[in-house]
């Protein structure tokens, strides 16, 4: 490894300013009343990453040291208030000319920070570029920096305001898109601010934020705005090993208005404090709390139906109640809507509105919002107000569009001060909320997570109406960092004396995990760095070869944390080593054989579970109910129950990450089994994961997607289990049929037998049960087996084993680098270019793959490959729209699918054509599974666009679909920037027909509500 880039860490500094208010200590009052504001010490921490060898050319006296900076000169801006401590710092950094992260809280004031950037480079005569992860940010930021500055830009891939403009607002996608055509605009450039820099732990998108930072000029500094986060130092130690300039990091967890914690029993009554604005935790509170759902035996009926999405929609019919709507969020029942009307009717009464109300599931925040709809929060005058504003935002819709259900059926609720906000609903009702909840009249407010990134739209309280969340893979505690962010939007700064956060919790979760919850720490950010044909082919043709893919992989913030991780890495294993080395090895060569057959046994029945589990044989016994064993490498999950057994959607993945190898048919179907988890998740990679019980640990039943694979047992026993698995008691009842199970049969669960049961003949697999009876009788027969002396023995020999094998797979680890692993990804990704006629012999970009590089928006490889095998032009515009639809991510939908001859057969061809590249990709030697890759690309939507290409309303083609109409909006609109780039990439290649083709596509579908200006522009 290559010496640190790090020459010296400044010196870590606590700035505290008394702020002159209450310090009398007292313990906080009620959650009734209004107490006095108890002391705050606004304090921040500044580090800064130096590189080796670097000379600081500023005059102390104006600028400080690197260490310790000041500024002294004249401001490029002023602001109204004080500047706390992170934001004076920052600011002395910014005129340094030096890289600076600032880690803070929602709602902290690291805007302000971003603002003096532009300042600064408005004053001189710079550029700068305002980088957002999201569209929408994107458009709200815009109108928020047009207000402020006077040269203001905006550049998404849907429109494009003055982008010659002094400062630039854009998505990531834009900059990095610049940053490979090396666009002009780059030079003039002085300043990138990168907002939400966390979002780079995105599984999909966050290698966009990796390229853009490497691929940056090392001329242009960089300003990264982030929530906290718990390894801002390493982050900067990246950047300053990479751009060869300092990185300043000012991190500050200091809360502008305090937050106090309360919790509320789901079906009960009451709120507990369980954090005070000290961050104590109330231990007697909680174990009340705890009480409270002992004695509260009796549950209220509910008011909100958890039916389908219909619920309260005028104008939708049965639709919602017939079809449902997929939210991925936990189940919303009615008690629990009887619940947030009794808070939210609280909340009001004791005037601690504005509220948001935080759940993670679409549906279930319309039906909470409905289930309020009897209180009123505006008086007449306000509503008034509300009134003329929704009218006046919905002129920019035609008349028809303005008779939709949507719009027709949100106004009565909003000129009540209640509202919805989610990814679902049309953009302009969106935005209409989100301009109310800003001017004050919306005082409820219900919002899946997303409303807590971007804007500072803070509330006086929020409520959390599940702590559990869907992440595409399992239902898991929210992480400490997700509730941080979330919980940050209570408590305006100026206005309330405290934030008020409500959780709504149930017996599920122990005193621990709330505890970790609420007070755990930030998340650290992890590379999700990749590997795509985007980026190979967007490098293969870069005119002036600056980089090339093992520059990008050699710097990329995956690598850096590699790297970083070797010093601690070897330290383990001396430590293993000198473990393993100080055990008595009495007996070894004995006890090696003994070890060696029961190694064998183990190595033989994996053998045989493979074959036992290949899907025709197996899935006839996967029925509801059946006992398995579940192992994932170290993590022993024990028993399970079979819930159901489903085909892997597009994407699909285990929540258990296996390593084991698989046949490609075992890797299409996850078992959800009911199986017995730590209510401690698991926090390494991107995102929490479940883990099974360690020995006396409580734990609950949850339902965990498991690979097939990953089963190294099948039980002749079947236990009855619950219709309804929601309820806890119903799953621990499941735990306890088990746990009888084990009581009578101390010796071990009876398996199925595999020759008698499930009747497998195959000559193979009886050769593979005749060695295991072969191999146990040498066992049983080994002087060792069962004896006094094989606890300890072979006890000892084992713990040896294990650390010294240990200490070799980190050695291992050491060695093989991700460099390595990526390098061999490289090679073959490469040989696929090759094989597809994308590049020649040489890597030189061929026609093919030229077209390819100015695709971002879909899979390039097999947009090229029908753009060159012909069927694109074998279809017209309104086929191509709605063939088109299928590259695009949207949302799970229920619908099944029935396509007229005109779109099955373009699908269809489509598809094989999918497989084929699927098929080039395996035999190059890369891990993709061909079904699973076909299914990516969905048909739900092909009869949607068809027909608004065709000239349908948009009343029409939502009755079509059980997917959101907002869902419907954002797809079309990343359908037309996706059909622009399809006519770029047909100019590109010479083929004009077919870029007349795609520019009629994309006119086609221009109209109406789907792209009616944002209100922000």
């Amino acid at each position: 490894m290559e010496e640190s880039p790090i020459a010296t860490l400044g010196k870590r500094k606590s700035l505290e300013h008394a702020n002159g208010l209450s310090q009398d200590g007292s313990e906080p009052a009620p959650v009734q009343s209004e107490p006095k504001r108890p002391s705050v010490s606004r304090s921040c921490v500044h580090e800064v990453a130096i590189p080796p060898g670097f000379e600081c050319t500023q005059d102390v006296n104006m600028h400080g040291t690197i260490g310790d900076p000041f500024y002294k000169g004249s401001l490029a801006k002023t602001y109204p208030f004080t500047l706390d401590p992170f934001q004076e710092v920052s600011v002395a950094c910014l005129e340094r000319n030096e890289s600076v992260l600032v880690s803070a809280h929602t709602s902290a004031g690291k805007t302000a920070v971003a603002e003096y950037a532009i300042a600064m480079a408005f004053r001189d005569h710079q550029r700068v570029i305002y980088t957002s992860p999201l569209k929408a940010l994107s458009n709200q930021k815009y109108r928020e920096l047009s207000q402020e500055f006077s040269d203001v830009g905006l550049m998404t891939g849907d429109v494009s305001i003055a982008p010659n403009a002094s400062c630039i607002v854009m998505t990531t996608e834009i900059l990095r898109g610049m940053l490979y055509r090396g666009s002009e605009v780059l030079k003039e450039v002085a300043w990138v601010i990168f907002d939400e820099i966390h979002y780079m732990r995105d599984r999909e998108r966050g290698v966009v934020w990796e390229e853009s930072i490497i691929f940056l000029p090392p001329a242009i500094k960089m300003v990264f705005l982030s929530a906290t986060m718990s390894n801002a130092t390493e982050f900067a130690e990246w950047i300053c090993h990479l751009h060869k300039q300092p990185c300043h990091v000012v991190y500050t967890d200091f809360r502008p208005t305090p937050l106090q914690h309360y919790a509320f029993p789901v079906g009960g009554s009451g709120l507990y404090l369980v954090v005070d604005e000290k961050g104590q935790f109330k231990e007697d509170s909680y174990n009340k709390l705890v009480a409270s759902f002992e004695s509260n035996s009796v549950q209220e009926d509910g008011v909100a139906s958890p039916g389908g999405r219909g619920t309260g929609r005028s104008g939708r019919g049965g639709r919602g109640g017939a079809k449902g709507r997929g939210g991925g969020g936990g189940g919303a029942c009615a008690n629990t809507g009887l619940d947030v009307y009794k808070i939210v009717k609280m909340i009001k009464e004791r005037k601690f509105q504005p509220v948001i109300v935080f759940s993670f599931s679409r549906r279930e925040c319309e039906q909470y919002a409905m289930s309020t709809c009897k209180l009123d929060f505006n008086t007449e005058d306000e509503k008034a107000v509300v009134y003329d504003v929704f009218m006046n935002a919905i002129q920019c819709l035609n008349e028809e569009d303005r008779d939709l259900a949507p719009i027709k059926s949100i106004l009565p609720l909003l000129e009540k001060g209640i509202a919805m906000h989610h990814s679902g609903l049309l953009p302009i009702v969106k935005e209409v909320v989100e301009i109310l909840f800003q001017e004050g009249l919306i005082k409820a407010l219900f919002a899946t997570e997303t409303f807590a990134m971007g804007l500072n739209m803070p509330a006086k309280t929020v409520v959390f109406t599940a702590v559990r969340k869907w992440d595409g893979d399992s239902h898991r505690w929210m992480s400490s960092g997700e509730y941080i962010q979330m919980s940050g939007r209570a408590g305006r700064r100026g206005k309330d004396e405290r934030g008020i956060s409500i959780i709504m919790i149930d017996e599920q979760m122990d005193m621990n995990t709330c505890k970790e919850l609420v007070l755990g720490k930030p998340a650290p950010l992890v590379s999700t760095f990749r590997l795509s044909y985007f980026t190979l082919l967007n490098l293969m043709s870069r005119a002036e070869g600056q980089f090339d893919a093992e520059y990008v992989i050699k710097h990329s913030f995956h690598q850096f944390q590699h790297d970083k991780a070797l010093p601690d890495v070897e330290e383990k294993v001396s430590k293993l080593e000198k473990e393993a080395a100080s055990l008595d090895a009495v007996g070894e060569d004995n006890i090696a054989e003994y070890h060696r057959l029961r190694l064998r046994i183990v190595q033989l029945e994996k053998e045989m579970m493979s074959e036992i589990l290949r899907p025709e044989r197996i899935l006839v016994f996967l029925a509801p109910g059946r006992l398995v064993k579940v192992r994932d490498g170290a993590d022993d999950w024990g028993w399970g129950v079979v819930v159901n057994v489903v085909k892997k959607q597009s994407g699909g993945q285990s929540t258990l990450p296996s390593s084991v190898l698989m046949s490609p048919r075992q890797g299409l179907y996850l078992v959800d089994t009911l199986l017995y988890c730590s209510t401690n998740t698991n926090q390494d990679g991107p995102r929490p994961r479940p883990k099974p019980c360690s020995k006396g640990e409580k734990g609950e039943m949850q339902v965990i997607p498991v690979q097939m694979s990953l089963i190294c047992g099948v039980s002749a026993l079947r236990v009855a289990i619950p219709q309804d698995l929601r309820p806890p008691e119903a799953r621990q009842s499941v735990y306890m049929a088990i746990e009888e199970l084990h009581k009578r049969f101390p010796e071990g669960l009876p398996k199925l037998d595999p020759v008698e049961d499930m009747n497998i003949n195959d000559p193979g697999f009886l050769k593979i049960v005749k060695e295991i009876q072969s191999e146990e009788q040498k066992l049983f027969a080994h002087p060792l087996f069962k004896s006094d002396q094989e606890v300890d023995y072979y006890s000892l020999f084992q713990k040896r084993a294990q650390l010294t094998a240990e200490a070799q797979r980190l050695r291992m680890t050491m060695r093989d680098s991700q460099l390595h692993k990526f390098r061999e990804e490289l090679r073959n990704r490469s040989r696929v270019l090759k094989r597809l006629g994308h590049i020649n012999v040489d890597g030189v970009v061929q026609l093919k793959g030229r077209a390819a590089c100015l695709i971002d928006t879909a899979d390039e490889l097999l947009v090229t490959e029908l753009m060159f095998n012909g069927l694109f032009n074998e279809l017209d515009h309104h086929q191509l729209v709605a063939l088109s639809s299928c590259f695009l991510p949207f949302e799970k939908s229920n619908e099944q699918v029935h396509l007229k001859l005109e779109l099955a057969v373009p699908l269809r061809k489509m598809q094989e054509t999918a497989r084929m590249i699927a098929e080039v990709q395996r035999e190059c030697k890369l891990e993709i599974d061909t079904e699973e890759y076909v299914q990516n690309f969905r048909p739900f939507l092909m009869d949607v666009f068809f027909s608004w290409s065709k000239g349908a309303s948009f009343a029409d083609i939502c009755k079509l679909t059980d997917i959101f109409e907002g869902s419907i909006i954002r797809v079309a609109r990343r359908l037309d920037e996706f059909l622009n780039q399809l006519r770029e990439a047909a100019r590109a290649i010479g083929d004009n027909s077919l870029e007349e083709k795609f520019t009629a596509a994309s006119e086609s579908i221009r109209r109406g509500i789907i792209f009616a200006n944002s209100l922000y522009l």
